[in-house]
């Protein structure tokens, strides 16, 4: 019998996914556990495995669709099974979700990229508005309306059943140029007005009256927006970062720190081993001996209960072409320095491929933001939840720097910002630690006591 595949949560924070490519189409046998295709989600492109065994008899949704978890996405069958009494029930071909949708309009998935070819076209030459009184059409469709001031009543849809898509508002918008270009001409005192123009003081053909004769001012020409729609990824980002933002009580402790000696063992580190240690790497295994003599700071917040996590595990924002990832590096506390150094460098290089697994980019218990490479000196960070706290790191620059004897002396100087949980971390507590930090990577010997 066939069996209907749905689209599955591939992360634990995935709503909807897009269908970057299908490896299985109609007519390849599928087996249980093989990639019938590779889906984008909020944080990378993951492969997603066929739960049945069989024949693909249907690829309900093209590459480039968004889906949301629980849209059915695929058929598989026998050969020559007869599947129409599956996909019957909807006219665009794409079937409901397992629960029945509290909406009274017909569920429709909105792909990536609109055009006319994806779509049957609705043979009415009105704009259609369903029963509610709503006009169906496509987030980019009115979006694009409403930046040009174009009503979507006036819009006829070429979509399934009468969606209004990008290109009906593009094609509407083409039609409106000639009379807007007529209405903007300039209109001499005392002519007539031409039938195409609409000033609202007179009837076409009627000689303008010189004590009222308007002033057309010929459109200004101006850059057009760009509609940019959220992937996943963004949309994830925004949602966990405003939740973390306006849930936890933020606090942020700054401080200077000379990096002059750290520089100097990470160059005899170098010159003495085949893997060159990053000043990242650097980083996270002195954040890991600080936490262990504050293990307040890597805690979370549970509502009823603070969990005090026993491992450390630190994840490192690392920037992708549309968004944020953390991979994180587990145990560190256990960990050596080019052991760290060695995970990171995989780690990181996985995530600006989109490679990495969701195990591999969740659960950090402190995290570090380091915008150093971009010559930012200074900066604040979101905490990633569900850490109670964020390191931001700047920039390492030359500064005069008051020795105690009140001389001036040349220093690197790098700046770091704690942010803090104010519910799972008291300021004391937040200063303590960025304070023996500091003196650990002033004088990488005391990481030793």
């Amino acid at each position: 019998m066939a069996e209907k595949l749905w689209m599955l949560a591939l992360s634990p924070t995935m709503e909807k996914g897009v269908i970057t490519r299908w490896l299985k189409q109609e007519g390849d046998s599928v087996t249980s556990g093989d990639v019938l295709c590779e889906v984008e989600t909020d944080k990378a492109v993951m492969d997603y495995e066929s739960p049945a065994t069989g024949v693909v008899l249907k690829l309900v949704l093209p590459e480039g669709t968004r889906a949301s978890v629980g849209d059915l996405i695929a058929i598989v069958g026998k050969p020559g099974e007869d599947i129409s009494a599956l996909i019957s029930g909807d006219a665009s071909a794409v079937a409901a979700k397992p629960e029945q949708s509290k909406q009274e309009e017909p569920a429709i998935i909105e792909t990536e990229a609109e055009t006319d070819s994806d779509s049957s076209p609705d043979t009415n030459s009105e704009p259609v508005e369903s029963s509610s009184g709503f006009i169906r059409s496509t987030p980019l469709a009115r979006k694009l309306a409403e930046l040009n001031g174009l009503p979507l009543a006036s819009v006829v849809g070429s979509g399934p059943l009468g969606r209004i898509i990008k290109a009906d508002v593009e094609k509407a918008m083409a039609a409106l140029k000639p009379a807007a270009a007529a209405a903007g001409a300039l209109i001499k005192v005392g002519e007539p007005i031409p039938a195409s123009a609409d000033v609202g003081i007179a009837r076409a053909g009627q000689p303008v009256p010189a004590e009222s004769a308007p002033v057309a001012i010929p459109p200004v020409q101006s850059p057009q927006d760009v509609v940019i729609p959220i992937s996943s990824k963004r949309r994830i980002i925004a949602q966990r970062l405003s939740e973390s933002m306006f849930t936890a009580p933020h606090y942020y402790l700054k401080l200077r720190v000379e990096m002059d000696e750290l520089l100097k063992s990470r160059e005899r580190i170098n010159a003495r081993s085949d893997v060159k240690v990053s000043i990242n790497a650097l980083l996270i295994k002195f954040a890991a001996e600080a936490l262990k003599r504050h293990p307040m700071i890597h805690a979370s917040w549970h509502g009823d209960t603070i969990v005090q996590h026993g491992r450390i595990d630190i994840g490192l924002a690392v920037a992708q072409k549309d968004g944020l990832i953390t991979p994180v590096v587990r145990d560190c506390g256990n960990k050596g320095l080019i052991e760290i150094e060695q995970s990171l460098k995989d780690l990181v290089q996985r995530a600006r491929d989109n490679a990495l697994k969701p195990e591999e980019y969740t659960g950090a218990t402190f995290t570090i933001s380091s915008l150093g490479s971009f010559g930012i000196e200074e900066f604040t960070a979101i905490i990633n939840p569900p850490g109670s706290a964020i390191l931001a790191v700047g920039e390492i620059r030359k500064e005069p720097v008051v020795q105690p004897d009140d001389s001036l002396k040349v220093r690197s100087v790098m700046r770091l910002t704690l942010s803090c949980d104010h519910r799972v971390i008291d300021g004391a507590v937040g200063a303590s630690f960025l304070s023996d930090l500091r003196g650990m990577l002033e004088d990488p010997v005391r990481a030793l006591l």
